[in-house]
């Protein structure tokens, strides 16, 4: 099978929070659990997306304010229908915030990481509107390993195209582990940067639960089912329903993990 071009698809906030939004929404109160802040903070969301870390902030920490920055006007769109006036929302890139220097006490970015196209910038920017002091953290899943919904597809997917191995976010990311974040930070001039993880269960009552959102197109795994012809598309399906644990009862009970990382800054 010929090599295809399958970019990162992050358009339409609803297929999106149907594939993996919905369990950052799981994850991410976990994430501030770990990164426990008192409350009455300024809090900027980078790449806040449909708004699952935005909303958890909202819920649990008891803000003076949050603000939120995404590049997609589709995702943004979503976070607007759901969450309002509640959170400031900007549509503007990580590598160029638009705030002032100083402006937020915490700084934060669920899930985005990895896909940035230069971390150290995005990293210095979110270090500027920080206060001196305040705290700038992240997490991102663990692709290689424990964020099983997506293991599977991919361990199915390469086994009928080979080419697809240069697709799977677990190759493409593997330098995104709980040591390269902690360096990376540090890098960037955060102090006393460590390491973490959070896990939530991912359960789906039946196959079609779980094969159904790798139709929607959102994401890497769901746009490369789409772009393939259907013949190939039902193969893929039928060995993903071979090779994906499955209970008694048609269930499948996975597991995602995602790595967190925090540091403060010092000027």
């Amino acid at each position: 099978m010929p090599q295809r071009h399958v970019p990162d698809t992050w358009e339409q906030g609803r297929a999106y929070e149907r594939y993996v939004g919905r369990w950052s929404r799981e994850v991410a109160p976990r994430f501030l659990e770990w990164l426990r802040q008192p409350p009455g903070l300024r809090w900027l969301d980078v790449g806040c997306g449909t708004g699952a870390l935005s909303a958890a902030i909202l819920d649990t920490c008891t803000p003076a304010s949050v603000d939120g920055v995404e590049p997609s006007e589709g995702f943004l769109e979503t976070a607007v229908a759901d969450l309002g006036n509640r959170v400031t929302f900007h549509r503007a890139d990580a590598s160029a915030l638009p705030l002032d220097d100083e402006s937020a006490d915490a700084v934060v970015s669920g899930l985005v990481l990895n896909f940035v196209h230069d971390v150290d910038t995005a990293l210095a920017e979110m270090s500027r509107v920080a206060v001196d002091g305040g705290v700038v953290a992240g997490y991102v899943w663990d692709y290689a390993d424990r964020m099983e919904l997506m293991r599977w597809f991919w361990r199915a997917a390469v086994e009928l195209d080979p080419a697809a191995a240069a697709l799977d976010e677990g190759t493409r990311f593997d330098d995104f582990t709980p040591e390269g974040l902690t360096w990376r930070f540090a890098s960037a001039g955060l102090v006393d940067a460590e390491a973490g993880s959070v896990e939530v269960p991912t359960r789906f009552a039946d196959f079609d639960e779980y094969w159904s959102p790798f139709l929607g197109g959102q994401g890497v795994a769901p746009a490369y089912a789409m772009s393939l012809d259907e013949p190939a598309r039902d193969r893929l399906r039928e060995r993903l329903r071979e090779l994906v644990p499955t209970g008694p009862d048609g269930s499948i009970d996975l597991v995602a993990r995602a790595w967190t990382v925090r540091g403060l800054v010092s000027r």
